[in-house]
């Protein structure tokens, strides 16, 4: 089943100005306009949590976008697109507030075999590690990028024939992929804040 991807923003134009290449999605944005990224669900608007030691990727981009939240607020985000990936030691992460207080999920997977994912793509907002890129290109236009998801034309993209991301923890509002593999997953309730 093929999944709608936050491909394009509508009414507008998102720029990406200057990505360093040690850092792959630090969202620095030069100026959003307004626009909405159309995605196949409604985004709940909380935040979530997502961290490895290594991930492995091949054919990669990215570009901006906004994320249009389902109460209607917009949110400027980072969108990634790895069409296959790795990932060793993957854990999520979300907290929210309940009637009992701060409650919260954790999710681990991939600590003996990595985890597997197919036209994975992530709307994030913050991201730190170590990143590494084969056959980079920044400053390409975001509708000629080499996943098969892609951006609006005009507007700032980078992308490259693979990427190695080691030691990594991000911030998203979102993930999709076509299909994604967790190999010994845990999934437990914590009500202590813990994450990852």
């Amino acid at each position: 089943m093929k999944l709608s991807k936050m491909t394009r923003s509508r009414g507008g134009r998102i720029a990406l100005a200057g990505i360093p290449v040690g850092i792959v999605a630090a969202v620095l944005m030069g100026g959003v306009a307004q626009g909405a990224v159309p995605v196949s669900f409604s985004i709940s608007g909380t935040s979530f949590t997502m961290a490895g030691t290594e991930l492995d990727g091949t054919s990669f981009s990215q570009y901006g976008g906004i994320a249009k939240m389902k109460d209607g607020k917009e949110t400027p985000v980072a969108i990634a697109n790895i069409g296959h990936a790795t990932i060793a030691n993957l854990c999520q992460a979300v907290q929210t507030d309940s009637p009992l207080g701060k409650v919260g999920i954790v999710i681990t997977a991939g600590q003996d075999k990595p985890v597997e994912a197919t036209d994975l793509q992530i709307g994030m907002t913050d991201l730190q590690g170590n990143a590494v890129f084969k056959n980079v290109r920044i400053g390409t236009d975001a509708a000629s990028v080499v996943t098969d998801a892609k951006g609006s034309a005009g507007d700032f993209a980078q992308d490259s024939d693979g990427i190695t991301l080691t030691d990594f923890k991000q911030v998203a509002y979102s993930t999709t992929a076509a299909t994604l593999a967790l190999t010994g997953m845990h999934m437990k309730v914590v009500t202590d804040g813990s994450g990852c």
